[in-house]
């Protein structure tokens, strides 16, 4: 079930945001108001800001100024396992899995918390029918099915990265940001890999930072590009590819790249 639309009309919300490191300032400003239901993808260059923007908005770092807000509500300085149970969840560049549990193991312990079961030793895993049924819905859904009793290490990288989409929506987050979902697929796994991503966001808000411009293109409802620290434009990606802006600052080549792609 979606989270009710929040009063101030945006899912995520980055007000004036800053970041520095010493002297060094990443985050320069940059604000941004994501609507619910949207898919956003954020683009720009090598450097510019963009895996800090995530683990700023994720709870991975606290911003030096400005705010971070999820539906409404204030969440820059919180812990990310807080920011999670307010119901935003977040994949990794890396896999970050129990390579030696299997895919239903891996997804059970992603949804137990959400399902009630929290610091409890004495129940058999087993014996959760209800846990055990959501389960099997999620490998359905991310079509695992089949490697249902698989260790995840043993799993094809383009298939451990859709068992990490499972456990990232695992826990009914109604905000999911995902870190460069395709890297490093061929282009066959990324087209399916897509459609996957479409299925399973399908209602929620999504933000996926991610280099390839055919993927941009063909996922993203709205663009953010964020260039030195700073969101230059944010709208369609009609209305991002045409802006002058944005052709010089970043895109260049890598729009004509994913026209030619297109055809």
């Amino acid at each position: 079930m979606n989270a009710a639309t929040p009063a101030s009309g945006y899912a995520i919300e980055l007000r004036g945001l800053h970041k520095r490191f010493g002297k060094t300032e990443v985050i320069r400003g940059a604000s941004l108001a994501v609507r619910p239901g949207e898919r956003v993808a954020i683009i720009g260059p090598n450097g510019a800001g963009k895996s800090t923007l995530f683990n700023l908005i994720s709870g991975r770092l606290a911003p030096t100024s400005g705010q971070v807000l999820l539906n409404g509500q204030r969440i820059d300085g919180r812990k990310p396992y807080e920011i999670n149970r307010l119901g935003l969840a977040r994949s990794f560049q890396i896999t970050n899995l129990f390579p030696r549990l299997s895919v239903f193991e891996n997804l059970r312990c992603a949804l137990l918390w959400k399902m009630g079961y929290r610091y409890t030793f004495l129940r058999f895993l087993s014996r959760l029918h209800d846990a055990n049924a959501r389960t099997d819905e999620l490998l359905r859904m991310i079509q695992l099915q089949g490697k249902r009793d698989v260790l995840a290490m043993n799993l094809p990288y383009a298939e451990q990265r859709a068992l990490e989409i499972g456990v990232t929506i695992a826990g009914g987050a109604d905000v999911i940001l995902l870190d460069e979902p395709t890297a490093g697929m061929s282009r066959g796994e990324t087209r399916h890999f897509i459609e996957l991503i479409r299925r399973v966001t399908e209602g929620k808000t999504l933000l996926t930072v991610e280099h390839d411009m055919g993927v941009v293109f063909g996922l993203a409802d709205k663009i953010a590009v964020v260039v030195h620290g700073e969101v230059i434009a944010f709208d369609t990606p009609e209305a991002v590819r045409a802006d002058q802006r944005v052709q010089e600052a970043y895109l260049g080549s890598a729009i004509a790249d994913a026209q030619v792609g297109e055809r």
